[in-house]
């Protein structure tokens, strides 16, 4: 097929040696994923009329700004269509479909698509690759499977990122080890070569699935490869070491990757001080912090935020205190998360009134308080011994018409019951109800194990036939 710049450029050979025979990466085979290369592996005649320059994508047009406008007009596309004769240009249709796209209204780009498809409107490649992308959006990876079909068909081949949009979408529907499969089968039979995106898409599947093992050995065959990787490539595979536990092997990575020339980011450094603190390691993390900060990489949300989960967890909570005011003071705001974690230490530590000033400092800020931080409090309160203030929080939490979840009906249940406050603990059973959240297994052993500590032995069999009678089975518990 006749090269196009930025679609169908020429694939290069690849070094195949650099793939080991059988399973790349040691996941079992799924068979499923047999898509038929062999029957389309095969490109049309340059001079077939589907592939005519007039039947070519139409190159994409460069954009300095981004229209204001645009999102309105690719919404008010569709309902312009039957008004127009003859048919607006399939250029215009894409454009329409990419904007959707890109602000992430996938479902109505996927409602134009079908209504060029009933109308039997001609599409080009970048349509339909905008089209997969939007399936694989909405985890339906097997209609995008089917457009690749169609990509054959019109004449076009797919590029790197029609086979990178797929990848991802069987890696958002959980489908690791078939987008392993289909990575494999691409690189067996050279039908693409891959870019940082590709690897970096297979390797971040693997990474979420705790496979880090295999994302280091396709990290090696990017390393031997033309396509080297990346800061994103490394620090997707430092994370997932960091998070299995395995911060040495992150820290060797880490210090493999600075020898080779990739010089670490933000996002490098917030793995590995959240790898370190949640493994103890706080003299390490600090080090971390120290070093990020002499390369004059400023720390972000993300960094403060795990610096001061770990101070407050080892019940320093001045010092997390003064992170925070760093933080205000290098421009960056503190989140509701931020102070969550200060609000949860000092509870721990039984000290209320000041987990309720963090509470109202954060508040002036103007941070609203979430449901995690009502719920932190009430259950610090009945911990306490103060029930009254706990239950004053609560009636707070439904007069700014929060959404209660189970945590908070939970916590609430538990700290009733372990002071026998019955009347109230069937009382709130009954807003929970009223509020259409449903008692899980949780809340039935709460409530269980509270009657039974009162010696009302009866009252919690009576509990456990509504819990079977509501469908809920008894555990060991």
């Amino acid at each position: 097929m006749m090269s196009q710049v930025g679609v169908f450029s020429p694939i290069s050979p690849m070094d195949s040696s650099n793939f080991p025979k059988g399973n790349l990466l040691s996941l079992p085979p799924h068979p499923s994923l047999t898509v038929s290369f062999r029957t389309h592996s095969h490109s049309r005649n340059p001079s077939s009329p589907n592939t005519s320059p007039e039947n070519r994508p139409p190159q994409p047009r460069k954009r300095t700004s981004v229209n204001p406008n645009g999102l309105r007009e690719a919404r008010e596309f569709p309902n312009r269509i039957p008004r127009t004769r003859p048919f607006p240009p399939i250029f215009s249709f894409t454009t329409a479909l990419g904007t959707l796209a890109k602000r992430g209204h996938y479902t109505e780009a996927l409602s134009l698509f079908e209504k060029l498809r009933l109308r039997s409107v001609g599409v080009n490649f970048y349509t339909l690759n905008i089209a997969i992308n939007c399936y694989c959006r909405v985890n339906r990876v097997g209609f995008g499977f089917s457009l690749l079909g169609s990509i054959f068909k019109h004449g076009f081949k797919p590029d790197v990122g029609s086979f990178t949009t797929l990848l991802r979408g069987l890696i958002l529907e959980d489908n690791v080890p078939e987008a392993v499969e289909l990575f494999e089968m691409l690189m067996r039979r050279r039908e693409i070569e891959p870019n940082e995106f590709m690897y970096g898409t297979v390797i971040n599947g693997l990474c979420k699935k705790g496979n880090t093992g295999a994302a280091v050995r396709l990290l090696r065959i990017m390393e031997e490869g033309s396509c080297k990787p990346n800061i994103v490539v490394y620090s997707t595979i430092i994370d997932g070491h960091c998070k299995k536990g395995m911060v040495d092997d992150a820290l060797n990575l880490f210090y493999e990757m600075k020898e080779k020339g990739v010089q670490p980011n933000v996002v490098t450094y917030n793995c590995l001080i959240n790898g370190l603190n949640k493994s103890g390691r706080w003299k390490e993390a600090n080090g971390m912090l120290g070093e990020m900060l002499d390369i004059r990489i400023s720390p972000d949300i993300i960094t403060f935020s795990v610096l001061v989960d770990a101070l407050t967890k080892e019940g320093k909570l001045k010092e997390a205190e003064e992170v925070i005011e760093s933080l205000i003071q290098r421009g960056v705001n503190p989140n509701v998360i931020t102070y969550n974690s200060l609000i949860h230490g000092y509870c721990l530590q039984g000290q209320m009134d000041e987990a309720m000033r963090v509470m109202n400092t954060m508040v002036d800020r103007g941070i609203q308080a979430d449901i995690h931080s009502y719920s932190t409090l009430i259950d610090g309160y009945f911990k306490n011994m103060k029930i009254d203030e706990a239950m004053h929080l609560f009636s707070e939490m439904n007069e700014k018409c929060l959404h209660l979840d189970f945590v908070t009906y939970n916590t609430l249940i538990r700290g009733l019951c372990d002071f026998g406050r019955w009347k109230e603990v069937t009382r709130v059973f009954g807003e929970m109800l009223g509020a259409g959240i449903s008692p899980d297994i949780e809340t039935f052993n709460i409530f269980i194990d509270g009657l039974t500590k009162a010696g009302m032995v009866k009252e919690a069999e009576e509990v456990i036939e509504s819990m079977i009678q509501r469908g809920v089975d008894p555990d060991v518990i």
